[in-house]
Order: structure tokens, then sequence, then C-alpha cells
């Protein structure tokens, strides 16, 4: 266990940056810039290769009408870049220009930046479109999650009966047909909602033809119809063998399903984190190893409950079974250690991710759900051992000794006393193996179960998260305002809780404090006048003149100090600040001040 440990702390120590996720890396024009003449066009630059949607580009003109552009496309020989031509003339103003695209391993990303030509305007900056629609998310977030669960116990299922050679009576082809039919329908599910998922649109969109044909033309539509496939010649397959009640050598069917094992984990790895960013290869080869470990441990798991289930008490379950499904657990966590270093290495990149992050902190969430099924197998593994070794008869742990002469013939056999009493006969054979107790171990293989639910959700969210990474050096390459522009407005708020080391204040700095895209950032200082973390900030900004917000910043913290790397002001005035600082689990305190916005 030391070994996995001193790898990942050398690998997050040596590590370089890089991302997962698209990211923005600039834009010309750049966000914030007065320009003397209007541009021809709009190009985004980000730090990976972008998908381009029907509707990537929206821009909005100074009196919030949509602008006509052409077509989005690519720079030559540029697939990391986004480019619209703009028309040949545009009014003096201020223009809103929100993107929206999907990054290389599968994930849509979108957001929003302003150039002016001539001078700025103190017209109110449009609103982008919905970043997401949550119908959509929540049902693309389900199937992902009942994909996996699916996946496991089908694989899972096939490895338990392939190595541990349960009874026929455990009845395992249910659970098979039920992890079968569930992958079926859930990955038909997350086909038809691709394209509302990339373009932020309504659950109802998905049976257009147009987004039908259109995620048929992507690669996670392409991986999604190739799993569909692989899942329909299976069932075919399994179907013609047992209409005519066929069975092939049992080297042609172990090898045929650990290819379709193979190629249908691939189905998610090359669609995924693992697609994108660094050591592209090797992560995909990772997260399939990773994966496919994974469906024989907690897959595994469950047909070992169900067996436990179905197994009649007074027989038992042989040994054999929980003993051989303790080696190939092992085996599967050692596989999982592994690749699971490497991969948190590859998405996190620093230990200061690990807490800054939503990845991080989703990840250490799953560690800890990972620990308590590490647990459940470890209690299971002693009693499997222990009822191993007593499964074995004594006179089997050594040979039987016969007694011989020194010198001389043989001795003569003994004779047989049938009538003389108190003498019982012997055994006809040896003793049989006693069966494995079920009730200890179905209770530690339920806490197992019920650990592994909780892995697959919090799997389901990594796969579905900003790498920590992306999320790192997106607040790295956010542009900075434009050269020119004023100094950023500071307002600096005391604060006092009434409780022990609950005072101090809180200086925010908004910039470029003007109409249009700012950045924010606050910083807590203590008592002492020093640097001061605290547990939750949250900064939000209200116009009462127009009766306009209160706008959430969405402040989050990055180490140090709470930023938002885009907030949008619509008017020009003078707004109410206001700063919820909380210092302790029950204590907490609002203050407010007064911020002057400009044109």
């Amino acid at each position: 266990m030391l070994l996995p440990a001193l790898l990942f702390g050398l690998l997050l120590g040596t590590a370089a940056p890089a991302s997962a996720h698209a990211v923005l890396r600039s834009s010309d024009p750049a966000d914030g810039t007065v320009l003397r003449t209007a541009p021809r066009q709009v190009t985004l630059t980000f730090t990976e290769s972008v998908g381009l949607l029907t509707d990537s580009f929206r821009i909005y003109d100074p009196g919030n009408r949509r602008v006509r552009t052409g077509p989005a496309g690519h720079a030559p020989g540029r697939s990391d870049t986004a480019r619209v031509s703009l028309p040949a003339r545009l009014a003096t103003g201020t223009y809103t220009v929100a993107w929206r695209v999907v990054s290389a391993d599968s994930h849509p990303v979108s957001g929003a930046l302003t150039f002016s030509v001539g001078k700025r305007t103190a017209a109110p900056v449009a609103p982008p479109d919905p970043a997401e629609n949550r119908a959509t998310t929540a049902l693309h977030t389900i199937a992902r999650y009942l994909a996996y669960l699916s996946l496991a116990l089908l694989l899972g299922t096939a490895a338990f009966v392939a190595y541990c050679r349960p009874p026929a009576t455990a009845h395992l082809r249910v659970p098979a047909l039920a992890g079968a039919a569930t992958l079926l329908v859930s990955s038909t599910a997350l086909y038809l909602l691709r394209a509302p998922y990339e373009e932020a649109a309504a659950p109802t969109t998905a049976f257009s033809l147009s987004a039908l044909t259109h995620t048929a033309t992507t690669r996670p539509g392409v991986l999604l119809l190739a799993r569909l496939a692989l899942l329909l010649l299976a069932v075919a397959g399994a179907t013609l063998l047992r209409t005519r009640r066929l069975r092939l050598p049992r080297r042609a069917t172990l090898g045929t399903a650990a290819v379709l094992a193979v190629a249908l984990a691939l189905t998610w790895s090359a669609s995924d984190h693992a697609s994108a960013g660094i050591q592209v290869p090797v992560a995909i080869v990772s997260s399939t190893l990773h994966l496919l470990a994974m469906a024989a441990w907690l897959g595994g798991l469950a047909a070992l409950l169900w067996t436990l289930r179905h197994t009649p008490e007074p027989a038992g379950l042989p040994v054999s079974v929980p003993a051989r499904f303790s080696r190939l657990a092992f085996v599967s966590v050692t596989v999982l250690v592994v690749t699971g270093v490497y991969q948190s290495w590859r998405g996190l990149g620093s230990w200061q991710a690990l807490t800054d992050t939503t990845y991080g902190r989703t990840l250490l969430a799953k560690l800890a759900a990972v620990t308590a099924l590490l647990l459940g197998a470890a209690c299971s593994r002693t009693w499997t051992a222990r009822l191993t070794r007593a499964a074995i008869p004594a006179s089997a742990s050594a040979p039987a000794r016969v007694p011989e002469p020194a010198t001389g013939p043989p001795l003569p056999d003994l004779p047989d006393f049938p009538d003389r009493p108190g003498l019982p006969e012997a055994p006809a054979g040896p003793p049989p193996a006693p069966a494995v107790p079920l009730r200890l171990l179905r209770r530690s293989v339920l806490l197992e179960a019920t650990a592994a639910v909780l892995v697959m959700a919090l799997t389901t969210l990594l796969t579905s998260t900003v790498p920590g990474r992306a999320a790192t050096e997106s607040a790295r390459t956010t542009a900075a305002p434009a050269a020119g522009i004023p100094t950023a407005s500071v307002t600096v708020i005391p604060f006092d809780t009434g409780a022990a080391g609950g005072r101090g204040k809180v200086q925010i700095t908004l910039d470029p404090g003007r109409v249009g895209t700012n950045s924010v950032e606050a910083v807590i200082y203590g008592p002492d006048g020093g640097l001061a973390a605290v547990p939750e900030l949250r900064v939000t900004l209200t116009l009462p003149a127009q009766r306009v917000g209160p706008l959430d910043t969405k402040v989050t913290d990055r180490g140090g100090y709470w930023s938002a790397p885009a907030f949008t002001l619509p008017l020009p005035g003078t707004w109410t600040m206001k700063a919820t600082v909380r210092v302790s689990e029950l204590d907490q305190v609002t203050v407010s001040a007064p911020v002057r916005v400009t044109r």
C-alpha cells in the first residue's frame, strides 16, 4: 500500500500543465477591447481541438438584437479554433459574443466575452442563453450512471461465472440479462440525448432528424452506435446458440467474451477524459483496464451477492466459489490502484487542485467510498480465508503413516471385530468439506455492494466534471482586461460575526468596474490584519434604482483568495454589493457597501 502512495506523491510533484476540457486560451478581438474599426470575424483559440455546433456563436449588438453571422468554422489547419464571420458594417457600441463548443473529451463548454466598436455604450449587455438545460443534463447524467452500473453488472457476472464457477442453482442468467437490457436502453438514451446535451436544448428535441444525423457524425455518437452494435451482436449470437442448442468450446467462449468486454470498455475510454489532454494512448489503455477491473470487482460482487441469496440454506455454498472470487477481487483492486493513481495525477495535476476544485473534492469523496468498500472486502476476505482453512480435513494436511516392522516380513492385517461392542466403524470416505455460513458472508458482501453503488455514482460525477488541471488552467489563462482601462474598483467592507475571532474585513476587487464582463476577486483579512481562510463566501450585487438583482458573482475558493473570472454587469449606476462571510459552522454575517459602476 505504500508504493502507490509514494508514486502518487511523486507524480503530483512532477506534474506538468495540461487539461482534459477545452479552455479558452485567447480571442480576437480580445475580451473588453475597444476597436477603432469593426472586425471582420471573431476567432477563439482553445487549449485543445473542439467540435462546433450549429449555434456555436451568438452575437448581440448594442441594442440587444442578435447579429446575423456566417456559419462557424475552424481556422485553416487549426482544429483548436472556432471562427465566425461578421457583417461588413457594425454600429458603434458594445457587442456580446456568447459561444459554446464541444471538447475533444465529448463535454460541451461555453462562455461569453465583449468587444466595443468606436466606444463603449451604456446599453445593457445581452444575457447569454442558458449554459445548460437542467432536464436534459439530469436525464443525461442518469443515463450515464445506469450505463456504468449495467456494464459492471454484465461484465462482472460473466467474469464471476467464468472464473468462480458457481453452482447452477445461482440462476445468474437473470442479472446478466438485466445488465444487458439496461445497458442497451441507457446507451440508446445517451445517443438520443447527445444532441440536446451539446446544444443545451430541451429533451423534446432529441427525436428530430437533424439531431440524430448530427450525432451520427460526431465521435461520441459513433462510439455509442458501436456500443449498441456490439450489444446487439452479442445478444443475437447468444440467442442463436441457445435456439439451436449449440455449445462452443470453453476457450472460444472465453476469448470471444474477452474481446467483447474490451471493445465495450473502449467505447467509454475513447470518448471521455482519457481521449484528450496529455499521454492519450497511455490514458486510454489505463482507463480501459480501470473500467474492466471495476466491472470484474463490483459486478462480480453483485453476482456473488445474488448467488448467496439464491443458494439453498441447508446446502450452503461451496468454499471454492468465494475463495476464487477473493482472488479475482484482489487482482482487480491491484489494477484499480495502479490505474487510479495514474488517472488521479492526470486529472488533478497538483495537490492544491485536490481541495480547490470540484473534481478534486469529488475525487476525495470517491476515495472515502472506496475505503469503505475495501473495509467490506477485507471482512469478506477474512471470512473466506478462515472457512477455506476449515474446509481442509486434518488428514489432508499430512500423509497417513502406516506402521512397518524394522526387519522381517510385513505385519499381517489386523482382523475385524464386528461383534465387539463399542468399536465404531470407520467412515467410508473423507469427511465432507463444511459449507460457507451464508449469514456472515451475506452481511459483508452487502456492505461492499452498498459502497459499490456510491462509488459508481461518484464515478459518473467525475466523468462529467471539469478535471482539476483544466479548472486550474482556466483560471490561469482567463484573458486580462485590455490595456488603457482605468484602475479596477476596490471595495473594503468590515465584518463582525460577534463570535471570538469572527472580526475582519473583506476586500473585493471588481475589474474593470464598468458595464460588461468583469472579474471579481475577494480577499479575507482577519482581526490581526493577516490573510484569513473562511469556509464560505458569497458576493452579490443589486441595482435598487432599476430593480435589478441580486446577481450572484459565484466566487469560488482559489486557495488564499476567492474569485470569479467572468461576471457581467448590465447597467451603470450605484450598485449595492453584499458579502456573506461564514467563519464557522454556526457563525456568519452579511455586510454591504455601495459600488459605482461606470460606462
